[in-house]
């Protein structure tokens, strides 16, 4: 299994935060969404947040691609999901154009494992 952290921010409006954790509570989740992303290979996903920064922690299998994710993003609930989720979110500095989650690079682990 592979782990992948992502990384991006809100926009810094107290009520569009709460509706965006609003949006992320269990009794709110779209099970749709759900089964597309384990069909893309995510076993788990958890996301955290500091302020307007996200985190995301995403858990998968061997199979999984982000070309195979991003193909699932192309499922209309999965872009209803996201043209919603836009206006709550805006990209970390740094990002590409039309990026919001950027990948991040791991740069400490204990216990170190050997490559």
């Amino acid at each position: 299994m592979k782990r992948y952290c992502r990384a991006l921010d809100l926009v810094d409006d107290p009520a569009l935060i709460e509706k965006y954790i609003w949006h992320h509570a269990p009794e709110n989740h779209w099970p749709e969404l759900q089964t597309l992303l384990r069909e893309s290979g995510v076993v788990s996903m958890e996301i955290y947040r500091f302020g307007t920064r996200m985190f995301m922690i995403i858990d998968v299998e061997d199979t999984f691609s982000f070309e195979r994710m991003e193909q699932v993003h192309q499922h209309p609930i999965s872009k209803e999901w996201e043209e919603l989720m836009w206006q709550f979110q805006k990209p970390v500095p740094g990002a590409k154009e039309g990026e919001k989650w950027v990948l991040m690079e791991r740069v400490f682990q204990f216990p170190a494992q050997e490559s």
